[in-house]
């Protein structure tokens, strides 16, 4: 959450710096600030609401300023306001700081500082750290080193006083040609341009100018001086430096010729799947392979269970992977909330496998569980589309998405991602069992004709469009699906909520009766999700249930499993498929019912009220 750009170079930093803050305003929106640093001193200029506010206050007052720092915020400490926005200025005017984090112990520091002179216009911790940097610049006054080693090592100190998560950037107004950053829990990633360099919350602020990144690691503070710069702990010791080059293309992330960036990725997930697939099939073509899981097979064959850990979207794409992975592979699957995970001592068999599922690879929750499952010796991977990110870097092993960056703030292609994914991860554990060479191949072939029939189900958009208008001033939505399909409800019902705020909830179809039942009537409608022949007259039977109680019933079946006549109010058929897929041509069309729901409600889709795309705090 929150999203931090900082410059130091030769260019005029205002337009590089607001440029990068719009592609990172998924990260947060409710107010954003820029801080410049020239002859002159420490400009700051904030403004609530969305980044185009602030763009318009800084051109009423250009700079010609080489080097700053700017954010878009999601709110933690204190209200949506001018005062509580970012970039926060210490009271005696020589330090501004950028953060996204919580500072946990602000509140005694706060006490501290107040009793030391200094003063507060805000609400935030960030101001408090910002004085608590101030306060130690203060007393390094006669250090007998030079001006910027004063202000990194003012940043230490301060430093090892918090506690809590961060991502920083900071400026000092004596040091007019130096900034320090420094992470713990949040990202910061450090861009090394031409003449330049860069400090951003996600490489996608960065890529328009350069490729070559640092990944920051927990711990580290980076100190940069013109066109240098050094990495350290926060215990001062230095460290070496690895330069990665960012693989995609700036034109990734841009919207196109789409209203929203979540239709756009609706319509990618075709490429998508057929990126997380691409050079995954043996040469026999009977079962996966992935080059990045640092686990042999034989290791994977003396795992008697899995444990899966996600939050949001990942831990129904969790849900879903267990159900594929116990019916194919035929290994106990249990689904962990990674939130609640990290706080329990939960018993685990020591032939466990971890995985944990994160699209950004930085939702603190996620990374929070990892580290406990590899605190406690269990070999731990990973499923994320963060080429770089500190999940990826911290797990045993994984597996990319390559998905392309996602960022409409509800997941789209990266949720479908990840089912192709755990399918195939399914398969691949099932042929080192008892799934045999047909049935691998049968699944292979499924797999492989998914990205075809995706772009069938786009090809209904209109036609979800027209149903999502007969629906549009409903106030409530019940998602309902068997098996696997549960999952995919759990799904629909989230989207809806996301970005129309509609209330919707997402049951087990035969749960109904046990309960929610009670919600039904003609003002409740119900989307039923119907893919397997199997349990389709259980299905129907519950919709039947529905209608005699005068409930809207929205079908999206499958094209063997046929409704009686006049039992749907409105129906999306998709393809028939293989099993193992057939979560992933399910979500589409609620996905667009609930897209189309939004806008015809006016809601801003791709910036959902009080959401960000990737959580960094607790």
């Amino acid at each position: 959450m929150c999203g931090i750009v900082g410059y130091l170079g030769k260019q005029n930093a205002t337009g590089i710096l607001l440029e990068g803050l719009k592609r990172l305003e998924y990260r947060g929106y409710d107010s954003s600030g820029l801080a410049v640093l020239d002859s002159g001193g420490l400009e700051v200029t904030k403004r609530v609401g969305r980044v185009k506010e602030l763009l318009a206050a800084v051109k009423k007052s250009p700079s010609q300023a080489k080097m700053g720092i700017c954010h878009t915020r999601w709110a933690t400490h204190g209200g949506v306001t001018e005062e509580n926005a970012h970039p926060h200025l210490s009271s005696d005017g020589k330090i501004s700081l950028v953060l996204n984090g919580v500072i946990e112990n602000y509140n005694p520091i706060r006490k501290f500082l107040t009793s030391k002179g200094y003063t507060f216009y805000s609400e935030t911790d960030t101001e408090v750290l910002c004085n608590l940097i101030a306060y130690h610049y203060a007393k390094e006054i006669d250090s007998p080193s030079d001006g910027g080693t004063r202000f990194s090592q003012s940043v230490r100190k301060a430093l090892h006083h918090v506690e809590g998560t961060y991502g920083l950037a900071a400026l000092c107004a004596d040091c007019p040609d130096e900034m320090v950053g420094a992470r713990h829990g949040s990202p910061l990633i450090l861009g090394v341009g031409n003449d330049e360099m860069l400090l951003a919350s996600d490489v996608s602020a960065l890529v328009s100018r350069t490729p070559n990144v640092v990944y920051l690691n927990d711990g580290e503070l980076v100190h940069i001086r013109g066109n240098n710069f050094t990495i350290s702990t926060h215990e001062s010791e230095d460290v070496q430096p690895v330069i990665n080059t960012v693989d995609w293309d700036v034109s990734e992330g841009e919207i196109g010729d789409f209203d929203h960036f979540m239709l756009k990725e609706i319509f990618e997930q075709p490429e998508a799947l057929e990126n997380a697939m691409r050079g995954r099939f043996s040469q026999d073509q009977s079962t996966a392979k992935f080059g990045g899981l640092n686990v042999t097979p034989q290791e994977l064959r003396q795992i008697d269970r899995i444990l899966l850990c996600a939050c949001g979207t990942a831990w129904h794409a969790c849900l879903t992977i267990e159900f594929l992975i116990e019916k194919y592979a035929r290994i106990p699957v249990e689904v962990e909330y990674a939130s609640e995970f990290r706080y329990r001592n939960a018993p685990l068999d020591k032939n466990t496998l971890v995985l944990v599922v994160s699209q950004s690879g930085e939702t603190i929750d996620t990374l929070a569980a990892l580290k406990e499952s590899k605190r406690k010796g269990y070999t731990t991977l990973a499923i994320t589309n963060g080429v770089g990110s500190t999940i990826a870097r911290e797990s045993d092993g994984g597996i990319y998405q390559h998905a392309g960056p996602e960022i409409g703030v509800a997941s789209t292609k990266a949720f479908t991602s990840q089912l192709v994914i755990g399918a195939m991860l399914a398969l691949y554990l099932g042929r080192l069992r008892d799934l045999s060479f047909n049935e691998g191949a049968e699944m292979v072939i499924g797999l492989k004709e998914v990205p075809d029939l995706v772009r069938k189900i786009v090809q209904q958009s209109e036609h979800i469009h027209t149903i999502a208008k007969k629906y549009v001033h409903k106030q409530d939505f019940l998602f309902l699906g068997r098996l696997s399909m549960f999952p995919i409800a759990l799904e629909g019902a989230l989207k809806l909520k996301e970005i129309s705020y509609i209330h919707a909830e997402g049951y087990p179809a035969a749960e109904m009766k046990h309960g929610p039942i009670a919600l039904i009537s003609e003002d409740c409608p119900s989307v039923f999700i119907a893919t397997e022949p199997d349990t389709v007259s259980k299905v129907i039977s519950n919709m039947q249930e529905v209608k005699a109680r005068k409930g809207q019933l929205i079908i999206v079946r499958s094209e063997s499993c046929e409704m009686p006549d006049g039992l749907a109010d409105d129906e999306v058929v998709i393809p028939d498929c293989h099993p193992a897929v057939a979560p992933i041509l399910a979500c589409i069309p609620v996905q667009l019912l609930s897209y189309y729901i939004a806008v015809e409600r006016g809601c801003d889709v791709d910036k959902p009220r009080n959401l960000a795309k990737s959580v960094t705090v607790e």
